[in-house]
């Protein structure tokens, strides 16, 4: 089939010179005319257009907008305008949020804050937490006290362990070690160091970098410690003593997240935990970065528990330290099986002042605990009750015994609160023996009032108070 032949347009494609510079001129001086719709109606005029809104929705707007900056005033955002020249900046104060995961390695918030439902409150100031529990000056110091010093004098820190391990390399190198006359332990302490001089240059060097890290990436090098088999070993050559905050900070992401429970809880034990309490020694509140470290750890929670929680029991931490880990604590939430071993575990440590606000911090989860749980922890407020009836058969009179603090009250009442419904009659034949000998003005009223109701309560005030010690219970 022939090609069509192209049709020849009558119009001269190419005008004179002169006009297309006068059509190009027109053309930047008015603009084209707007193609009208072709829905308007004929008889529209042109010279009216059409608002974009109407007053009824705009107005519907306005009136929400008003609202939503109503909502986030009464949520605690507030803004404020600084002048700056000749420009305004806008400032805003975040709610820290409970639930929220905060991964930037150079942020910072201006306020941690909880509701005030919760009575351990964290506020960040200068780059710096500190937790409020709702005492006075005088209170917090008469708990302390009470607590023991807590002082970290006779504690074997990280330092301690790293100059000991440097001391027998130094020593072995030197052969001033002790040997065995013969046999297989003297060729082990012939053996030479484990690592290749190559090694620990590297890893040296990368401790002096952390000791100076403020942001960014971290060496490959570190990276991959967590995979090596003599992680820790290696570890100590980074000097992790000297770290700084960030640093400590980026380096639990690593190995909360590479690291498993077993391995995990070795690193928080020797190296978190004794950087956090270093911190609050010197400080009397601890760095941000360091509490971050402390909610990443949590995603570990078998490996927080016991390298962590159970140690700060364990060797009679401070009011400050068991008030800044309850409140990371209090703001992760945690599986229920795991938060019911530690509270279970905690139940059966011997008693220190830092139980009571970790046992609190757990019960204020409300979760559902099993039966032998909730016995030990009844057994743990049990033992005060057991001790007056000790005293009573040895003759030795109260007023040698301190009181409990303000602090076990509270975790009592918080423990009538939401599990009175899970109690037998014998646990609660137990704590009222207990609130008759251990008694609070305010508190030890509205412990039996939830767990005897208005008309127990009544009868039990209708009885002379701290002469219930004739009546004895066996408790397991």
């Amino acid at each position: 089939m022939p090609k069509q032949p192209k049709k020849k347009s009558s119009k001269n494609p190419h005008q004179p010179l002169g006009q297309e510079i006068r059509d190009a001129e027109l053309s930047q001086k008015y603009a084209r005319p707007s193609k009208k719709s072709s829905t308007l109606s004929p008889d529209s005029d042109d010279d009216e257009e059409e608002p974009f809104m109407s007053e009824k929705d705009s107005a519907k707007i306005v009136n929400m907008a008003r609202e939503q900056q109503e909502d986030m005033e009464s949520y605690g955002e507030k803004i404020t305008f600084i002048e700056d020249g000749d420009k305004k900046k806008e400032k805003k104060k975040m709610v820290y949020e409970d639930d929220s995961d905060y991964d930037s390695d150079e942020g910072t918030v201006e306020s941690i804050e909880m509701d005030e439902s919760d009575f351990l409150k964290a506020t960040e100031d200068g780059g710096y937490v500190s937790v409020s529990m709702g005492l006075g000056a005088g209170e917090e110091e008469i708990i302390s006290k009470l607590m023991g010093g807590g002082e970290q004098g006779g504690r074997r820190t990280l330092a301690d362990m790293i100059m000991e391990k440097i001391g027998e390399k130094e020593r072995g190198m030197n052969g001033e070690g002790e040997r065995e006359e013969e046999g297989e332990d003297a060729e082990e302490e012939q053996q030479p160091s484990p690592f290749p001089p190559k090694v620990v240059e590297v890893y040296t060097s990368i401790g002096i970098v952390l000791s100076r890290y403020t942001a960014g990436k971290l060496p490959k090098a570190f990276k991959v410690i967590p995979s090596l088999t003599e992680w820790e070993d290696i570890l100590y050559l980074t000097r992790p003593d000297k770290w700084t905050p960030q640093a400590m900070f980026a380096a639990t992401k690593i190995f909360a997240s590479n690291l498993n429970p077993r391995m995990a809880q070795r690193f928080f034990n020797l190296v978190l935990l004794d950087a956090v309490r270093a911190d609050i020694l010197a400080n009397k509140k601890l760095n941000y970065h360091y509490y971050q470290s402390l909610k990443k750890s949590l995603y570990k929670p078998a490996a927080f528990f016991k390298g962590i929680l159970l140690p700060l029991c364990k060797e009679n931490c401070t009011l400050r330290e068991a008030a800044i880990v309850s409140s990371v604590l209090a703001k992760v939430s945690v599986p229920v099986s795991h938060s019911a071993v530690a509270l279970h575990k905690i139940s059966t440590l011997p008693y220190s002042g830092g139980q009571a606000v970790f046992i609190r911090t757990l019960l204020d989860k409300k979760y559902s605990l099993p039966i032998p749980v909730i016995k030990a922890v009844v057994n743990y407020f049990c033992i005060p009750y057991k001790k007056a009836m000790e005293r009573k058969s040895s003759g030795v009179s109260r007023s040698s015994d301190e009181p409990l603090p303000v602090l076990w009250h509270q975790a009592l009442l918080v423990f009538c609160q939401r599990y009175k419904g899970s109690l037998t009659e014998e646990d609660k034949e137990g704590i009222r023996l207990v609130s008759k000998v251990e008694q609070h003005y305010q508190i030890t009223k509205e412990v039996r009032r939830e767990l005897f109701g208005v008309k127990g309560y009544k009868n039990e005030f209708g009885e002379e108070e701290g002469e219930g010690g004739e009546e004895t219970m066996m408790l397991a």
